[in-house]
């Protein structure tokens, strides 16, 4: 995020100044808006650690839009601070360790994690503000998937995104059929989880997966024109996002039955399959 006037944030500003946190957290208050990026290690992915620092997160503002009878926070802006790289998904050596171990609580605890994360992100931590992924780097997997789950998608021209999870036999489990489905309808969704590949964002643009395509390095000039354009109109903006509320409603019993159809399935993966799911770990370390 290299272009964007860093301020002063609020009382979860702690994170922006430890170096051994991974999600970093800043507030501009003439727009309300407070960015989000994450910086996990010791590979871009989802650890147990940044799911528990987004949890913490999640309450702060919570409790801040409390206090504040719901002034606090118009907008949450969840971006990257690792050049070239968004999120590459679920934390693939925890879950092959999981299944090595035949720990299916475990990984299911962590499948419900990342569930009551997306849940709160799609129903905007049932505040009045609206989220914003603002993709400038890859985004596999569980990083595509919480890109979707955001009210609005900007991604910056020429990144990836896909769902890799049928290469090694599997399939994206937390969100990802119910929210593109609501984007593409089940049958776009169904061709983009099986077929593996991985897609431009000019080509997800196209389908309607991304709301608005920015050019190289100009994501943070994106959000701030999306913004002072719904600031702008306000009433129709506030409006039409509660009309998409009621017309694409997903239930948190939708995510948490189809996160357990995952982890079953993750217990049926062959050696061949642990074996390809490494060749990807080995790809997650190499984007540190």
């Amino acid at each position: 995020m290299s272009n964007v006037a860093i301020l002063d944030h609020s009382a979860h500003s702690r994170v922006e100044n430890d170096k051994e946190k991974q999600l970093k957290t800043y507030y501009d208050p003439t727009y309300k808006l407070s960015w989000c990026l994450m910086r996990s290690q010791p590979r871009p992915c989802f650890t147990n650690q940044i799911l528990s620092e987004f949890h913490e997160y999640i309450r702060a503002v919570k409790e801040e839009m409390r206090i504040s009878q719901g002034e606090k926070y118009d907008y949450i802006v969840l971006g990257s601070d690792i050049e070239g790289v968004f999120n590459l998904g679920g934390d693939l050596s925890l879950f092959r360790s999981y299944i090595e171990d035949n720990n299916r609580d475990d990984l299911f605890n962590y499948a419900i994690r990342c569930v009551d994360i997306l849940h709160e992100n799609i129903n905007h931590l049932d505040c009045d503000l609206t989220t914003i992924a603002l993709v400038q780097g890859d985004a596999m997997g569980g990083g595509f998937e919480s890109a979707l789950a955001s009210n609005v998608i900007i991604a910056e021209k020429g990144v990836k995104m896909g769902l890799p999870e049928v290469l090694f036999n599997l399939f994206p489990g937390m969100g990802a059929y119910s929210l593109l489905s609501r984007r593409v309808g089940t049958s776009k969704a169904e061709q983009i989880i099986l077929s593996g590949k991985l897609y431009s964002s000019e080509e997800l643009y196209d389908m309607g997966v991304i709301d608005i395509l920015a050019e190289k390095g100009q994501g943070e000039m994106e959000v701030y024109r999306y913004i002072k354009a719904a600031n702008r109109y306000s009433n129709s903006y506030g409006a039409i996002r509660k009309v998409r509320d009621i017309c694409n409603q997903i239930s948190y019993d939708e995510l948490i039955d189809i996160a357990k159809i995952w982890a079953d399935s993750a217990f049926k993966l062959t050696e061949k399959d642990l074996k390809i799911m490494g060749r990807l770990i080995k790809m997650q370390e190499q984007r540190t």
